[in-house]
């Protein structure tokens, strides 16, 4: 036998034995056991190295749902899953498990599972979202039991409606080719309808070999199981396959194995589902899918745990806790796409599943908020993606409403350009804190005092020290839907320009961001040796923050508030400005008043019958005539919790020392996300201060601020 035989068998020896072997996490920290009941984050997307921005699916995994099989769900291109027979006995809904699933661990791009469909046989299950195009789900088989059993997998390609049309069974690659539908209509915000989404999709799904049998079918799952149940007296009962379609419309299409399972034998068992856009090449497709088919799936995991290995290893005080705090690096993790376009940066999408036109409109500052606790997993990616707006700032210091792929969107309006709310020195500022990139901060800073010195000139156009949201303040203030405030009719029936009235008012929250962005260039400024200039930033944030002070608290009623441009009185047209929000207690936050003014506002934010409820501090005091705590729609100001905006409050209130009513209302917010987490297993929006039921876009980048949260809660200083 020849030196290359022998090697060439020795390497198929480790293959087969590297594939055929339970996967593990060698890092206890990371190793979790999460049922159906804890808060675990369930939507996975590829890494962003195999990500784009078109044609992209993520899936959102079910495992909690007993009337449902095990399953990952796409936003309009359906859901995959595997139906069990075990004995023949048909195991297709979660409830029928002897033991339920439970994940054993969870990244942003891949999930294990652990369970047994049916006594004595244990199944490690792993789902692996490998690129925008194509996912696969493993599944290591072991009986447990002492006696030989009959083991039959259907997986399954569910588009649960008829417009699965297959179009061909390649019987060389083991898999159905099939054709439908997605449209870009969503019931909040359209996909952009020139940008080149997919409607037309390709699909192909398939097994690691060849199948015993394979079908394609109308109905449902119960449906299905009369099929593959047939009485066994009927006279055209089928056998024991399925009817091998390889044409016409159907609901969904299976494969179907079938093998016997010693006792204490194993059996690997994986399929794999592509999709494209029909224009793209299917062969190209199909060869990806066969490189991915000899990947080694542990090592995607040991990369995985190699890369959460910079975030902090808080010891929590629960299980639970920590679940969070894992789950809101996956969330940020897996809305990060690499360049393309007209950016040379990293960027992000709010959502990838569910996908929506807004939320691929490219990166806001107040969603970049999620930077905070993002830098923490990946400092670079992070500093990247604060490059997008630096690469794209107009020459004159502007950093517009949106920025990424399509380059700057500005929305002019009334011959003035669209920014959005002034984070930006902020979040620079806390990410050169974790990355200590001295580089970074230079450009950073550079940036930031061109940018702030732009929202001086173009925010302050009346020259009196305090600023107003521009011309098109519904969008650039950020709080744009039933806001007591900027909002003239309590439906919102007027034209933008008769609605709107922040850019008429001295803003309270904009001139709060603004001295914020002053006090952080300061702080950059000193760590870059300039010592005049960053006195300089400091004394104008002071400066600012007196007349904030003098025009914006009212004595009585111990708040903060807008004021009429015009007068700087608390009444425009007839109208009393003086609404309780959230943004009365921001002055904390930029350390904008003094202790006296803090203790008042501190009674007025711990009053349960205002702003201290059950799960967190809501945008409006729940005294207020247009206050309500539900959350039937997106971007509402008039009661619910915004995460981001409580973590303002939040750390406002460890500035000033209050750190009992800071980690009250930490425990607040965790409440608010380990309900929603533990019933549906999704981040929101925003979140009901009263109540648990939602009805919002989930899955929203911002959310990722809670391990920000975590981190200033649970970390030693």
């Amino acid at each position: 036998m020849s030196n290359w035989t022998l090697l060439t068998g020795l390497f198929i020896l480790i293959h087969l034995q590297t594939f055929s072997q339970k996967l593990s996490i060698d890092d206890p920290y990371f190793q979790i056991h999460a049922t159906a009941a804890n808060p675990l984050y369930t939507t996975y997307a590829s890494s962003m190295d195999r990500s784009r921005l078109y044609g992209d699916k993520a899936y959102k995994m079910n495992y909690y749902s007993d009337c449902d099989p095990l399953h990952y769900q796409t936003d309009q291109g359906g859901r995959i899953y595997n139906v069990w027979m075990i004995n023949k006995l048909v195991v297709d809904k979660v409830a029928k498990y002897y033991q339920k699933p439970v994940v054993t661990a969870s990244f942003p791009d891949m999930v294990l599972l652990e369970y047994e469909p049916f006594e004595g046989i244990r199944v490690q299950e792993c789902f692996f979202v490998y690129s925008s195009r194509i996912a696969l789900s493993r599944m290591y088989i072991q009986n447990t039991s002492n006696t030989k059993q009959l083991v039959e997998m259907f997986p399954i390609l569910d588009l649960e409606r008829d417009s699965l049309e297959i179009i061909d069974y390649d019987s060389i690659q083991f898999g159905y080719i099939t054709h439908h539908f997605e449209t870009k209509q969503r019931l909040i915000s359209d996909l952009y309808k020139n940008a080149p989404y997919p409607t037309h999709c390709r699909d192909f799904f398939c097994g690691s070999e060849k199948p015993y049998s394979y079908g394609g079918f109308n109905g449902n799952l119960d449906n299905f199981y009369n099929y593959i149940k047939t009485d066994f007296y009927k006279e055209n009962r089928m056998q024991d396959s399925l009817n091998f379609q390889v044409s016409g419309l159907v609901d969904f299409v299976s494969l179907h194995y079938k093998f016997d399972l010693e006792a204490g034998q194993t059996r690997t068992i994986s399929y794999y589902r592509g999709c494209e856009d029909q224009d793209e090449d299917l062969n190209e497709l199909i060869e990806e899918i066969n490189e991915v088919k000899n990947i080694d799936l542990q090592y995607f995991i040991d990369s995985n745990v190699s890369m959460f290995q910079s975030v902090p290893h808080i010891d929590f005080n629960s299980e639970d806790d920590k679940l969070v705090y894992l789950g809101a690096f996956n969330l940020v993790r897996g809305c990060m796409l690499p360049p393309t376009g007209k950016t040379s940066h990293n960027f992000y999408v709010f959502s990838r599943n569910p996908l929506w036109g807004w939320g691929h409109g490219h990166q806001v500052l107040h969603e970049s908020l999620s930077m905070l606790a993002y830098v923490y997993l990946d400092p670079e990616s992070a500093k990247e993606s604060q490059r997008v707006y630096m690469e794209q700032q107009g020459e004159d210091g502007l950093i517009a409403y949106r920025h990424g792929p399509r380059g700057m969107q500005d929305y002019p309006h009334k011959g003035e350009p669209t920014t959005s709310a002034p984070f930006f020195s902020w979040i620079n500022w806390e990410i050169y804190k974790v990355s200590q990139d001295d580089k970074f901060l230079k450009e950073a800073y550079e940036s930031g005092v061109k940018y702030t010195d732009w929202l001086i000139k173009h925010r302050d156009t009346d020259g009196d020290g305090t600023f107003e949201w521009g011309p098109y303040g519904i969008i650039e203030n950020v709080r744009d839907w039933y806001n007591a405030v900027f909002q003239v009719s309590a439906e919102r029936y007027l034209d933008v320009d008769k609605e709107d009235i922040s850019d008429e008012l001295e803003c309270l929250d904009l001139t709060l961001m603004v001295i914020n962005e002053m006090r952080c260039l300061s702080e950059m400024a000193e760590v870059l040796g300039k010592t005049s200039e960053a006195r300089d930033w400091e004394l104008k944030a002071d400066s600012t923050s007196e007349l904030v002070n003098n025009r914006m608290w009212d004595e009585n009623s111990g708040f903060f508030y807008h004021v009429n441009k015009n007068d700087h009185s608390f009444y425009f047209m007839g109208r009393d400005l003086k609404r309780q929000e959230i943004i009365g207690f921001l002055p904390l936050w930029a350390n904008a008043v003094s202790k006296e003014r803090a203790d008042i506002l501190i009674k007025t934010l711990t009053d349960t019958s205002k702003f201290w409820r059950k799960y967190g501090v809501p945008t409006l005091a729940a005294d207020d005539e247009w206050y309500s705590p539900y959350v039937d729609y997106c971007c509402k100001w008039n009661g619910p919790v915004w995460l981001l905006w409580d973590y303002m409050v939040f750390d406002g209130l460890k500035k000033y020392g209050y750190d009992q009513f800071a980690s009250e209302l930490a425990d607040r917010m965790m409440l608010a996300v380990k309900t929603q987490l533990s019933k549906n297993h999704n981040y929101w929006e925003s979140y009901s201060p009263d109540n648990t039921v939602l009805d919002c876009p989930p899955n929203y980048i911002w959310d990722a601020i809670m391990a920000k949260l975590l981190i200033e809660q649970y970390q030693e200083p």
